[in-house]
């Protein structure tokens, strides 16, 4: 099983990679948002760049999972070998298996430029310590986007995949205050942030790599979108199961 769903992995992989712009588009914008926003107006102060930098992390986490899978599952199921692949004896579970590592690694990869831009050309600094909170923290983050995706990708075609994941995607970030510092963001966002997933998320990697307490209500309200997602995912998937393969 383990075997399968690491070839199953290395074929998406391989698939990817063969045309560049699609590794490179994934790490762009969160890349480019830190060299055009943070670096020079954040960039000189250590609290600001450290929390702004997680905040870019959590973008690059967000837009990897909304695409890669939203619109990455969605353009799958309408190519012949998906479902080719999913009628064969040993079953579903390998390639699903294959398609979540082979986003981890394309998510792994989006997060890299961000980082190093972070590095070496911001005041932001955390511990070591600080640093694998932040890569465990970011893991928990990824969890609700990653089944919103898989949601998105087995409910609807290509065209209204990629639609929708464009909708949602600048008001869960805005509206989270991904896109501001703690406390900094407009009044209507400081109200309604605590209840998005973004706002969970960012608060886990702000608390892994700097001094941030997360809220509560934050907290509670991650794990609620976290479990519906997750459900929501686990529907699109039998839904698309029984429609197509009953």
């Amino acid at each position: 099983m383990t075997s399968l769903a690491l070839t199953h992995a290395r074929f998406r992989i391989l698939e990817t990679i063969r045309i560049p712009i699609a590794v490179v588009g994934g790490a762009f914008f969160p890349a480019a948002s830190m060299l055009f926003f943070v670096v020079p107006f954040a960039g000189s102060d250590p609290v600001g760049a450290t929390f702004a930098t997680a905040s870019m992390v959590m973008f690059a986490v967000m837009t990897s999972s909304l695409f890669n899978y939203g619109v990455g599952v969605s353009e799958d199921r309408a190519q012949p070998w998906d479902p080719f692949t999913r009628t064969l004896p040993a079953g579903p579970a390998a390639a699903f298996a294959g398609r979540i590592l082979s986003g981890l690694t394309f998510m792994a990869i989006s997060l890299v430029p961000v980082v190093i831009i972070g590095w070496l050309f911001t005041a932001a600094t955390t511990s070591w310590v600080g640093l694998l909170l932040g890569l465990g923290a970011v893991v928990l983050a990824a969890l609700p986007f990653t089944f919103m995706g898989l949601a998105i990708g087995y409910a609807l075609p290509m065209k209204a995949a990629l639609a929708v994941a464009q909708i949602i995607f600048f008001p869960l970030a805005f509206g989270g205050g991904l896109l501001s510092a703690p406390g900094d963001a407009p009044g209507f966002v400081e109200t309604i942030a605590p209840y998005l997933p973004t706002r969970g998320a960012v608060e886990l990697l702000w608390a892994a790599v700097g001094d941030f307490a997360p809220s509560t209500t934050s907290m509670v309200s991650l794990a609620v979108w976290t479990a519906v997602m997750a459900a929501l995912a686990a529907w699109a998937f039998k839904r698309d199961e029984g429609a197509r393969f009953s």
